[in-house]
Order: C-alpha cells, then structure tokens, then sequence
C-alpha cells in the first residue's frame, strides 16, 4: 500500500539526525515538522527568516504573522529568532543547513534536481529559494510521489525539465519507495506496498538493492 503524504513525512522525519538544522521546502515536505519527535533537537529553519520554527498551527495558535514560506501558520518553539530574508539566505548559501528537504518535478540517477518549472508554455516558474538550498544544504532530500498523473517515472536517467541543481540530491522519500542516488546511481533502501521488481519494470533507470 503506497504511504499517505503524512505517512511518508513521518518516514521522513525519522531519518533526520537529532541535532540538524534543516529546512522544508513548500507543499509536502512541511508536513515533517508535524512528526518530529520531542527531544530531537532539530532546528527548523525557513527562508523567510525564523529559526526554531514549531509544528502547523491550529485553532488558537494561529497567528497570520507567523508562518512558513509556504504561507501556512506556523508555531513556534522556545528559543525561536527571527530575522532578515537576506541573512536567511546567508545561511543557505553558507553550508549552515545540515539537510534540506524539497519537492520534485524530476530528479535523475545522479541527483540532479528540476523542481521549479515543467518548461511548458505558460507554466508559471516558482524557483523560490530552491537553488540556494540545493547547493547550500550538507544533505538533499526529496520528497515526491515516484510516478506522474500519466503513471510515468519521476525518477529519470536525465531530467527534461529545467535544473535547479546538479548532482545535489542524496535520497528521494515517495509514497513507494526510498532510494538513494548520486554519482553511483540508484539504490532502493525500503519498498512501501511495491515489490523490487515491479519497480524495475516501471522506472527506466537501475535500481540496485540497497
């Protein structure tokens, strides 16, 4: 059975090293900040400039000044700062992010990146701070649903689409399976309610056994 958008985040939000100091690209990967666990130590940061950011807010706890760069009300944890959008990106750019974690159009066998445009006419391009992070971050994650609405691969031997980044991904978290890639290729860690070979059938790159 192919994970939900909150079951993969919870996926995700395990393998993220106690202590890390991570940002979380808009739409599905916020959804992480819902299932760290108390104690972990991890530091959200968002580029719109706050650090220590907390879990979406409900109810009460909404305030339309706080959110994240996704616009999504946003709580906030003890010790959280606040600050300009230009030492915000001074700290993606720096190497100050241990992960980051970023949605996907495509991603290739060797971790490049397209995640702000499709190319096609009209498409509004959305880059945001995308690139910054791509070679800002110690680790880029993605988190993608494996297969299209037309049933194709998101996982390519080259992406079609524009890069935001080359050879800048380390793992990618879909709803089907986790896999590694870089410079060695692709390598599945974990399947969800798909087999190994069912997914070679269908994704045009090697997949090796992790």
């Amino acid at each position: 059975m192919a994970l939900t958008p909150d079951e993969l985040a919870a996926v995700v939000a395990r393998d993220i090293p106690a202590g890390s100091y991570v940002n979380l690209g808009i739409g599905r990967p916020t959804k992480v900040a819902d299932h760290l666990p108390d104690g972990s130590g991890v530091v959200l940061h968002t580029e719109n400039g706050m650090l220590n950011m907390g879990p979406a807010a409900t109810g009460d706890e909404i305030d339309p000044d706080l959110t994240n760069a996704g616009k999504v009300p946003v709580t906030e944890l003890p010790g959280a700062s606040y600050f300009h959008h230009a030492d915000s990106f001074a700290m993606m750019r720096g190497g100050h992010l241990d992960v980051c974690v970023l949605g996907a159009f495509q991603v290739s066998a060797t971790g490049d990146l397209a995640n702000w445009s499709t190319g096609e006419p009209g498409a509004i391009p959305a880059v945001g701070g995308a690139m910054d992070l791509a070679i800002g971050a110690k680790q880029v994650f993605v988190m993608m649903t494996l297969f299209d609405k037309q049933g194709e691969s998101k996982l390519v031997p080259a992406c079609t689409y524009p890069l935001t980044g080359v050879g800048c991904v380390s793992r990618i978290y879909t709803d089907v399976a986790v896999i590694d890639v870089g410079p060695d290729g692709a390598s599945v860690r974990e399947t969800f309610g798909i087999t190994i070979d069912e997914l070679r059938d269908r994704v045009p790159v090697p997949l090796k056994a992790g």
